[in-house]
């Protein structure tokens, strides 16, 4: 299925769930197509981390990715519960207290029901992304934290309803702010001194796997576009990580 602005892939099996507050249809995924292209990858702006450097020419394919990061309703009709500590945020709220293996367990039990073939997105089409195609965007979006992100500046100490900031400029919401996301990478502090010019993968492995996006408990410098933050996969669960899909076009 195609579309030049965005597709929705809607969730069919006939899976029942007592959530409440929830709808017992199945909630809705929407993918925005990201046409490919080439970009400028890391601290643009000069005031970043050292792992954020140094910038560096990155090219990605088209692929999709979710115009919001997993909800509480996708995530508890997927998997039959609910981990997040917010639950009273409600089913259109991140889920979150995801660990890296979650994700995957996620996004496996997912293509089953569905027949598609979702993934994490790479460390470089996260940022592509975010970046509104690799625009020169400190935030996703903006240059200003406060119009698109949910940081600890102004979250009042909670996660909030996906798309309730504004979007970036490819209609993608919350990649700055409200929770962080896992991405496919393994984490290289040196990475980007030899990272590969086309669709690079992250390292073959490590000891670390990369979070993107900062979150509502974090600070504006960690909502930046180009901030890499890092956890082990089996790190304790966390109020403030979640997930984002994306799939290959």
């Amino acid at each position: 299925m195609e579309m030049t602005t965005g597709i929705r892939v809607i969730l069919t099996c006939a899976l029942l769930f007592a959530f409440e507050g929830l709808a017992d249809s199945a909630p809705e995924i929407e993918m925005v197509y990201v046409k490919g292209g080439c970009y400028q990858m890391g601290d643009t702006f000069g005031d970043g981390a050292e792992n954020e450097k140094p910038v560096h020419e990155v090219c990605v394919d088209d692929f999709y990715i979710g115009k919001y990061p997993v909800t509480q309703a996708q995530w508890q009709f997927v998997m039959g519960k609910n981990p997040s500590h917010f639950q009273a945020c409600g089913g259109n709220c991140p889920v979150e207290q995801i660990l890296w293996e979650d994700a995957l367990i996620f996004i496996a039990k997912l293509n089953e029901l569905t027949g598609k073939k979702y993934r994490l997105p790479t460390e470089a089409e996260w940022e592509y992304a975010a970046r509104s195609g690799g625009k020169r965007e400190k935030y996703s979006g903006s240059n200003r934290a406060g119009t698109v992100a949910w940081y600890s500046g102004n979250s009042g100490g909670m996660t909030h309803r996906v798309g309730t900031k504004s979007p970036n400029g490819l209609g993608i919401y919350d990649m700055s702010g409200n929770v962080w996301q896992w991405v496919q990478d393994w984490f290289g502090p040196t990475y980007y001194q030899e990272s590969p010019h086309s669709n690079p993968q992250g390292p073959a492995s490590d000891s670390f796997h990369v979070i993107r996006g900062g979150s509502w408990l974090a600070s504006a410098w960690f909502a930046r576009a180009a901030y890499r933050g890092i956890l082990p996969d089996d790190f304790r669960r966390i109020d403030h990580c979640g997930l984002r899909l994306a799939m290959t076009r």
